[in-house]
């Protein structure tokens, strides 16, 4: 597209700052030409109808600003959430690992210490007896209906 400033005197609009005029190469779909100011004036048109606090440059930067920050920055909030889910689990898991600790450190104090929680620990774990007995093992299996 080629463009021409003329002056808007020639055109009879008030005003003394220069206006553009576009024309279309020949056989192009718009042979005739067309002002700057009829395009201008359809786009004030059309930004009559949106309403002035969408136009506000604040508002539009803080509003892109919130959405960045809530969806496309690494640290957003579905990622928080899910690193404290994550946090809640493996603190879940530590409290329970503890608590295994605790009870295995018991057990050994009690293996360490008494002969008869040794040889007790024997038979139930390892399934261990003496020479002049039989072991019979009864499991119990729970019916779920």
């Amino acid at each position: 597209m080629r463009v021409e400033y003329i002056q808007k005197e020639r055109l009879n609009l008030v005003g003394s700052k220069g206006l553009a005029v576009v024309r279309c190469p020949e056989g192009g779909p718009f042979d005739q030409r067309t002002t700057v100011n009829d395009q201008l004036k359809t786009y004030m048109k059309v930004l009559t109808h949106i309403p002035s606090w969408l136009k506000n440059k604040y508002l539009l930067t803080g509003s892109f600003f919130v959405i960045w920050m809530l969806f496309f920055d690494f640290k957003d909030v579905l990622s928080a959430f899910e690193r404290r889910d994550k946090l809640n689990e493996l603190q879940n898991s530590e409290q329970h690992l503890k608590q295994l600790i605790t009870e295995s450190n018991t057990e050994l104090n009690l293996l360490k210490n008494n002969a008869q929680s040794i040889e007790k620990y024997a038979r139930e774990k390892y399934l261990m007896k003496k020479d002049n007995e039989d072991l019979f093992i009864v499991s119990t299996v729970s019916q779920n209906k």
